[in-house]
């Protein structure tokens, strides 16, 4: 039996591929082990969407090859896909390359591997298809999650949006949708086992449907899908474009019990002018009109969001602009990145490059604004009754207690009681903020 071992970069999307990838080998009969030396071989799904990220891609190739010099390191994923046939030819860590769209074949392909090994030839190594033609969703499948709370699960690949920043849409190619029976047959397998909060994610979830005829079903439709399926009791939804929200979908999806009130859209900048230079397809007032409509149909929402500071010929005026919008809006958490330069892009080649001291002067700004806005959207809960879906027992001043989150997302603690296990459901009051942002909620 071999032994193989995974190590994932990047997004959701990835992490879902990576289990599928590792569910796969172990169905062939291979050994999971740890990501540690000992393994035969070493999987590392890449990322690509900084430099940084490439740079993280390449020391975890290194990294496996050094922890085991006779195995066999497979490069795959997005990084593989911007970096082609160059990484098996320049870098002696990597022996097997597969691209986006060819994770399916990981099985065969190291059976190939192996078998021409054996037999003296020189063994194929770089799978990779041509992601700009229009291709089919790549069907990958998972039983089980690591996590016994909540199951991320992939519907839709690929971007057709072509943000000035991002090389996503050369790396994962066009929108490309799952067939929704297929997402239904795995949600109830999950639900089965007890999994009761779904999460649905995809590189661009909005565009989920479009590439079908007459571009339905649609995301709306997949949602009001998985809402009738027996066990699961919970939908969240990855990052959103603001596009996608409308009178008629809050409407809608505000009718869905099960469907958390938890919205990650989209910003990337509060300023009309960086948005234009960004390729974002809106205006700061177009957004902040989607987050009314949320609160018009939600009560209290928890509107997130990823902000990007220091963005080629981002002056002081434009960031004030973005920090004042940011506030007015008042989001529950942000995600805020320092802009970084990634080759193959637009903005790469953009004059008014921001220099990096400047950038983290810009996201420390943020980050302490993030800090307030957030512990101010905790309070609101305070004295509330809230249902926790319990993840992890821990300790508390040497206290048993069970961490959770509420619909809305918020981190919880709740004291250790006999029969509470992880995946379970309980209600309870919030009482106050601890250190950390979490909530304590006290059960009858």
């Amino acid at each position: 039996m071999r032994k193989a071992a995974f190590h994932n970069l990047g997004c959701k999307v990835n992490a879902y591929e990576t289990e599928a990838m590792e569910q796969m080998l172990e169905a062939a009969g291979y050994e999971i082990v740890p990501f540690a030396p000992g393994a035969d071989v070493y999987v590392i799904n890449t990322c690509s969407v900084t430099n940084i990220a490439d740079r993280k891609s390449r020391q975890m190739l290194h990294r496996a090859k050094k922890m085991n010099p006779e195995a066999v390191v497979v490069a795959a994923g997005c990084y593989v896909q911007a970096a082609g046939r160059e990484l098996a030819e320049k870098d002696e860590a990597v022996d097997i390359v597969i691209g986006n769209d060819r994770k399916k074949e990981l099985v065969q392909i190291l059976d190939r591997y192996f078998q021409e090994k054996t037999t003296g030839e020189e063994p194929e190594d770089v799978y990779l298809k041509d992601l700009v033609s229009p291709t089919e969703y790549e069907e990958l499948h998972i039983s089980r999650v690591e996590e016994h709370t909540r199951a991320f699960i992939k519907v839709q690949d690929g971007c057709n949006q072509f943000c000035s920043y991002c090389i996503i849409p050369y790396t994962r190619g066009r929108v490309r949708s799952r067939r929704p029976e297929d997402v239904a047959e795995e949600i109830r397998g999950l639900a089965a086992q007890g999994y009761k909060e779904m999460v649905l994610t995809g590189i661009h979830l909005s565009s989920y449907g479009v590439d079908f005829p007459g571009g339905r079903p649609g995301l709306m439709d997949l949602i009001a899908m998985v809402h009738e399926i027996d066990g699961v009791e919970r939908i969240r939804l990855g990052s959103l474009e603001p596009r996608i929200i409308t009178e008629e979908s809050a409407g809608f999806m505000a009718g869905l019990k099960k469907l958390c009130p938890h919205f990650h859209l989209s910003l990337q900048s509060g300023c009309d002018e960086t948005l234009k230079r960004m390729n974002r397809k809106y205006t700061t007032e177009e957004y902040l009109e989607k987050c009314e409509i949320l609160r018009k149909h939600f009560d209290r929402p928890a509107i997130t969001t990823d902000v990007i500071v220091g963005f080629p010929g981002e002056t002081e005026e434009e960031f004030e602009q973005t920090r004042a919008f940011v506030e007015r809006v008042h989001f529950y958490e942000m995600h805020v990145f320092k802009y970084s330069r990634r080759k193959g892009t637009r903005a790469d080649r953009m004059d008014g490059q921001v220099p990096e001291p400047v950038k983290a002067e810009r996201s420390d700004v943020l980050l302490e604004l993030e800090k307030t806005m957030s512990e101010e959207y905790r309070r609101l809960w305070l004295g509330e009754t809230v249902d926790l879906l319990l993840e992890e027992e821990s300790e508390i001043d040497g206290k048993p207690v069970m961490t959770g989150c509420t619909r809305e997302y918020v981190k919880c603690v709740v004291e250790k009681k006999p029969g509470m296990e992880k995946g379970m459901m309980v209600r309870g009051t919030a009482s106050k903020l601890l250190d950390g942002g979490v909530m304590e909620v006290v059960t009858d």
